[in-house]
């Protein structure tokens, strides 16, 4: 039995998967049961040797997938020759035989191949894994007498393909080696127990795409993936990578199995970053569409499985792709593989008809008259040159690299395996591996503890199957004829600290649409220092508007989340962008403060004016019948009220706060009580001449005095237990309005304060009433008539003063007492004194006794 069926008798899962692929039938005859070929398929490249191993190769790539619909022959796959898979392949026959002739690695051994055409396909994929199993050749498989003609397998390159590689090889325990396949999904030992990979996996390469992402601040993303499990497995990666960060995925979006043309226009988007998991042969279509759209200026990151194709390499793709970057395997360095490819030409393999195609590729032209294509012939003499950069590219090599350190990897494996001593293997007993008939699994146990080093760099494998991880940072830029090239611009390395791996030249960078600056690729420009972020409704959180801070706050860096309140004493300024001190206020010597200042200047000089008339004309009768010593005190008391409201304008401090207060209650307590004084006085003088009234004589000088100094006394003695218990002081209100410190004075004792005033109110109360009582009194010049008016005014300013006071804070506080007290002072002085003013200066002939008692002669 041929490992073919063994396989298809051991591993029943694999073979429904297998149904368009099987290369064998059983038909029941009379004669018993006859196993036939249904289809040929030969490998491309055979080489004996005493341990063959197996290669798969994706030699071409397809471009769309065929309908399977199973009812009908499936049609072959559409696939494209690949120079670029084939030099891969290439490199693999090269590091066979570069051990084959080493006196140093397997002595007195050879190493023998097979190598399949996969198509970049799973199902061909699949068909070549089954092909290699078996012989040499497919009908002359051997009968499972001893075991495995095959050792190891190096491939596949894609990660959908390795899966099912992987699988078929499972259940015979052969190791594989992948020099292309990342995802991170085949570290899972338990479903792919034989895997081994060359290249790191997607794991360190999405973390790797993350940083780049945060690197660039690019904060608005596609994710374009193919439709196989190393996209999805990649996008869920980059995914778990991307959160905590700043980075916000716009869309993500599948290329389609089944290639649909209207489905890949959609995907194609304006947003202004684009990161790609997927092969090349996927992207070919979908890029075909996308440049058929003419949209140039996106910011292509492309994964390690198309960052390097050639295939993308013409001046045709530079419009569109130029500037893409992305992560390459690591290059490395292969001696004689620039000499061994060009020794493959159609006169060393002329029935070979890859390397026919090879030419076809290369040249556009058939070295053999059997070709079908309708191409003009050539001689396939023709000489391979460096600008046949898809196949003879060997700078670089990457993945090609990778393929030679896995045939290296197996050859040392299998080196270690041979120089086993007896009584001292790893396997039961401590037994060695039968050189006559080494099983695969006893290979990959030396597999996995191989290490060695090759071109300078160490090789080993960790206990899920993976290698070192390491990137080159890799940028497309215009070369010299028009193509595209493959720049290094940095490097990843996984095996450093968390933040250290990811090390880029900026300055060497050449970006989409051969610009110089970074792209910006964002949902919402970001916002200003001043403002902060408000995330809009059922969008994602870089999608967002940007609102200014609130007075009293700042932001002072772009894309603040919210925005932090001033200290205490400090205020946002105009942009909101810093603190900066509140600006103070006060009562200051400003416009309204000198206006206070000059009105009360002009009321002092008035007062004194109408002291010096009065001086002046003390002898005369208007001075003499309205008591002169009265009107002398009077006239001092309101010189000095309009002088105390000097004492608001200023920056408040401790004296002057206490003095405020207490000046302005004592010299209004003074005017009331002469003007109380006066209009008892008044009264008396009417009231006395009626017979046996004798009133006066309690009345007199003296008692006037007594009666001013106890009614000031009293005001005297409440500011004076105001100023001990709870004097006034200077404070800070913040308050009121929290953009600006008002100093001012806080009354300290709100009881005291209103008792002060309220004593004043109540003095001008009782000298209302009285003088009210007064005013019909005879005479041609009444006095009391004037007391009532002035106590009339006096009261109305002082009873609008006190909502105006309340309502206002600070500096406008202090006006509007400072306004009080002048408007009072201005009312007591010219209804007291302007009459008499008026007579003494303009109407001197009224100015006699008879004439102020009405006894003046008609």
């Amino acid at each position: 039995m041929s490992l073919l069926a063994l396989s298809l008798s051991l591993y029943t899962a694999n073979v429904i998967t297998l149904t368009y692929n099987s290369v064998s039938s059983f038909a029941s005859t009379s004669g018993g049961t006859i196993c036939t070929l249904q289809n040929s398929f030969e490998p491309s490249f055979v080489a004996q040797g005493d341990f063959v191993i197996g290669g798969i190769f994706p030699l071409h790539y397809n471009q769309e997938m065929p309908d399977l619909n199973c009812t009908y022959r499936p049609p072959p796959v559409n696939c494209r020759f690949d120079p670029r898979a084939f030099r891969w392949a290439q490199t693999m026959r090269l590091a066979v035989e570069e051990i084959n002739q080493s006196p140093e690695l397997l002595p007195n051994y050879t190493l023998g191949y097979k190598i399949f055409d996969s198509c970049a396909y799973p199902l061909t994929g699949q068909r070549a894994a089954l092909a290699v199993l078996n012989g040499l050749s497919e009908d002359e498989s051997p009968m499972c007498s001893s075991s495995s003609p095959l050792l190891a397998m190096i491939g596949e390159s894609g990660s959908a393909q390795s899966i099912v590689v992987s699988r078929i090889l499972q259940p015979f325990r052969i190791p594989m080696i992948s020099y292309f396949s990342s995802c991170a999904c085949l570290t899972d030992r338990r479903k792919y127990p034989t895997f081994f990979r060359v290249i790191p996996n997607d794991d360190y390469q999405v973390r790797a795409i993350a940083q780049l992402l945060v690197r660039f601040n690019w904060t608005w993303v596609g994710l374009v993936r193919g439709d196989h499990e190393y996209g999805r497995f990649a996008v869920q990666g980059l995914l778990r990578e991307l959160q905590g960060t700043k980075v916000c995925v716009a869309y993500q979006e599948m290329i389609p199995l089944l290639y649909n043309q209207q489905r890949a226009l959609e995907i194609i988007s304006l947003a202004k970053v684009v990161v790609v998991f997927s092969a090349e042969g996927e992207m070919t279509p979908f890029l075909r569409d996308y440049m058929a759209q003419n949209i140039t200026g996106i910011q292509w990151v492309a994964s390690e499985a198309w960052v390097t194709a050639s295939v993308f390499t013409g001046s045709e793709y530079y419009p569109y792709l130029g500037g893409t970057i992305g992560f390459g395997i690591r290059k490395g360095h292969i001696s004689r593989l620039s000499d061994y490819l060009q020794t493959v030409n159609p006169q060393k393999y002329p029935n070979n008809p890859l390397v026919q195609e090879l030419w076809e590729a290369l040249y556009g032209c058939s070295p053999s008259l059997s070709s079908a294509s309708q191409i003009p012939l050539c001689s396939g003499q023709e000489s391979l040159l460096e600008q046949h950069s898809a196949y003879m590219n060997t700078s670089s090599p990457r993945v090609a690299y990778n393929a030679y350190k896995a045939v290296y990897a197996v050859a040392h494996s299998l080196h270690n395996l041979l120089r086993c001593q007896p009584g001292s293997g790893p396997f039961e007993n401590r037994s060695c591996a039968q050189t006559n008939s080494v099983s695969p699994w006893q290979l990959q146990h030396y597999l996995q503890e191989v290490k060695f080093t090759i071109a300078g760099e160490e090789v080993n494998f960790d206990l899920k199957g993976d290698s070192i991880p390491y990137y080159d940072v890799i940028n497309w830029q215009r070369g010299t004829s028009g193509n595209i090239d493959f720049i290094n611009v940095g490097l990843f390395d996984g095996t450093k600290p968390a933040g250290d791996e990811l090390v880029i030249e900026d300055d060497r960078i050449m970006w989409a649409g051969h610009q110089s600056e970074v792209p910006v690729s964002v949902c919402s420009a970001s916002c200003p220092s001043g403002s902060r972020k408000a995330v809009r409704r059922g969008e994602p959180v870089c999608c967002f508007d940007c609102v200014p801070c609130d007075s009293g706050k700042i932001s002072n860096e772009t894309n603040s989340i919210e925005c932090t309140f001033c200290p205490e004493n400090f205020w946002s300024n105009e942009d909101r962008t810093s603190c900066i001190p509140k600006k103070v206020e006060f009562l200051a010597y400003d416009s309204l403060g000198i206006t206070l200042t000059v009105i009360s200047a002009v009321g002092a000089c008035f007062t004194i004016a109408v002291f010096a008339v009065f001086f002046h004309h003390r002898n005369t009768a208007i001075v003499r019948v309205n008591n002169s010593e009265l009107s002398f005190f009077i006239l001092f008391a309101l010189m000095l009220c309009f002088l105390c409201s000097l004492v608001f304008i200023g920056e408040p401090t401790v004296w002057s706060c206490m003095l405020r207060h207490t000046a302005f209650s004592i010299t209004f307590s003074l005017c009331i009580s002469c003007i109380l004084g006066k209009t008892l006085v008044v009264l008396a003088a009417f009231t006395a001449t009626r017979p046996g009234n004798n009133i006066m004589k309690w009345l007199g000088p003296k008692q006037q005095r007594t009666i001013i100094f106890s009614c000031t006394l009293f005001q005297v003695v409440i500011c004076a237990a105001w100023l001990i218990d709870a004097p006034p002081y200077p404070s800070r209100n913040t308050k009121y309005e929290r953009s600006k410190i008002i100093l001012e004075c806080s009354v300290g004792s709100s009881l005291a304060f209103w008792c002060v005033l309220g004593y004043i109110g109540l003095q001008a109360c009782l000298c209302f009433v009285l003088a009210f009582l007064a005013r019909k009194l005879p005479g041609n010049f009444n006095e009391a008539k004037f007391i009532t008016f002035s106590m009339l005014i006096f009261c109305a300013v002082w009873l609008a003063f006190i909502p105006a006071y309340i309502s206002s804070p600070g500096n406008y506080a202090d006006a509007v007492e400072s306004f009080a007290i002048l408007a009072s002072s201005f009312g007591l002085l010219f209804c007291l004194f302007a009459p008499k003013c008026y007579i003494i200066l303009l109407k001197p002939e009224k100015n006699t006794k008879q004439h102020l008692m009405g006894k003046e002669k008609k």
